[in-house]
């Protein structure tokens, strides 16, 4: 599996394409907005583009969904269906954040834990982690020991939990008792910021470093 980050939006969020490398099928994960940036970046590849898949319903990791899935005729997948109160709110989120105004969308496929995603001959797990978003999801490359997380963790902090029906105690959970089992020698793309590891994120992260109990 290959990656490249695509970092979109005012607020950089890091939008993936992920291809499998010998088929060349292509998914776009989060597609928030500067769809120019995300098209150049499949044709620089070389890959063709087969779905889209979401890590949650806030609008800098979906904003471009919607014309990117018509234009290139791909189906949506995820995120985990209550988030669909975000996607359907996307009007009001673009007037909050100042955002051009989006077109809604229905995913075509809401996602649940232990659910997989095929990108070509490559399969990813998926992991439902609310605490940020109620819907959250994370998908896992266990072959190559990556995984793309959104907005639940990043390189020593964690995800924002006072929006609507976020929660606190729940994201820890999440990531103490979905994420960090994996192992440390995971890395990690975040929904925002540079990448990093599970291990260096028990090690360090103040918020949940394993010292912290």
């Amino acid at each position: 599996m290959k990656y490249r980050i695509i970092p979109v939006t005012p607020f950089q969020q890091n939008c993936t394409l992920l291809w499998c490398e010998q088929t060349l099928q292509a998914a776009v994960v989060d597609p928030g907005g500067d769809l120019a940036l995300i098209r150049r970046a499949i044709d620089e590849e070389g890959v063709t583009l087969t779905r889209i898949l979401l890590t949650h319903g806030h609008l800098d990791h979906v904003g471009g969904t919607a014309v990117l899935a018509r234009d290139a005729g791909v189906p949506v997948e995820g995120p985990q269906r209550e988030d669909k109160f975000w996607i359907d709110g996307l009007e009001q989120q673009s007037a909050m954040f100042g955002f051009d105004e989006v077109e809604h969308f229905e995913p075509q496929r809401w996602l649940e834990d232990g659910d997989s995603v095929r990108i070509g001959n490559e399969q990813l797990e998926v992991l439902h982690c609310p605490g940020h978003t109620p819907g959250h999801v994370v998908f896992f490359h266990r072959a190559s020991n990556l995984a793309l997380v959104g907005d639940v963790l990043f390189q020593g902090s964690i995800g924002r939990t006072d929006f609507p029906r976020g929660d606190h105690a729940t994201l820890i959970s999440s990531i103490r008792n979905k994420l960090f089992p994996l192992g440390d020698t995971v890395r990690f793309i975040p929904g925002h910021g540079p990448m990093s590891t599970f291990g260096d994120e028990r090690r360090t992260n103040p918020f949940v470093a394993d010292r912290r109990g």
